[in-house]
């Protein structure tokens, strides 16, 4: 699937950060009545991230994807938050707007931060928890997206910012990133209006109190970490520590850097699978 047949795909609600209404774009498929499955991205990704996951899920669970706001097809405007305690707030409107009391989350960087906050913040929402290099504890943010967040990154050409994202994504893969992929990913700093504005403010939101803050003993939810062995900004380490303090096991998937749920999709989607089914 590429970029353009995921977002003619997506749908839209209107969320609440700080008391701002916000726009947030979600994919959504499978039967309305399954177990809901929400799939969270981190920075500078989207929802497409998920691409080689979620459509294999989408036969037994209610798969739902949504673009953090600032990212993606969601709302990139000026005037509001883009933290991960920003991004927790638009996930309680997503799931009041959709009608989702109880969920699994599945997350990737910040959207782990995001969906452990949440998790800890209403553990009685979420049942199953699978995090995949995500930020957690002072794990982050990694120099890149710190240089990212600068205000120059607002004033770049589109060739540099191109070769920015190229080094991110296509090198950053494991092996031969599929162009697809890496078009996906650049598209909503490359093609959306105001994109570059908003990369940078995504980045420049990225707040280490968000995740050290969190009481992680207060996580009820069966967890899985799905990690990505070779992952120099997210090392394995800090998915051993969480699942030492949250009770859960870390399966480590070699051949494989930061772009895990790309990297390896298809061992991603198995072992997902087995774990939701239990």
């Amino acid at each position: 699937m590429d970029h353009e047949t995921w977002t003619d795909a997506q749908s839209s609600v209107t969320v609440s950060v700080d008391g701002h209404d916000v726009a947030m774009a979600y994919y959504e498929d499978g039967p309305a009545d399954a177990e809901p499955v929400v799939f969270l991205h981190g920075v500078p990704t989207w929802g497409f991230l998920w691409r080689g996951v979620v459509p294999e899920l989408s036969d037994e669970y209610r798969v739902v994807v949504p673009d953090l706001v600032g990212y993606g097809n969601s709302a990139n405007h000026e005037g509001f938050d883009r933290s991960v305690r920003a991004q927790e707030q638009a996930l309680d409107g997503l799931l009041d707007a959709l009608g989702i009391d109880e969920a699994h989350l599945v997350a990737h960087d910040i959207g782990g931060g995001v969906a452990l906050r949440f998790a800890a913040h209403q553990p009685e929402r979420v049942e199953k928890l699978v995090c995949s290099n995500v930020v957690c504890y002072d794990s982050w943010p990694v120099e890149f997206i710190v240089e990212t967040g600068l205000p120059k990154t607002a004033g770049l050409s589109d060739e540099e910012l191109d070769g920015m994202l190229e080094f991110a994504f296509a090198d950053g893969a494991h092996g031969e990133a599929d162009p697809d992929f890496v078009a996906g990913m650049k598209y909503p700093w490359l093609e959306r209006d105001g994109g570059k504005v908003a990369l940078a403010r995504a980045a420049v939101s990225t707040n280490t109190n968000h995740t050290t803050e969190i009481p992680y003993d207060q996580i009820s939810a069966d967890l899985l970490c799905l990690w990505a062995e070779n992952d120099q900004m997210q090392p394995v380490d800090y998915g051993e520590r969480l699942a030492d303090d949250v009770g859960g096991e870390v399966v480590r998937l070699d051949e494989s850097f930061h772009w895990v749920p790309e990297d390896r999709a298809a061992t991603y989607r198995a072992d997902l699978r087995a774990f939701l089914a239990g």
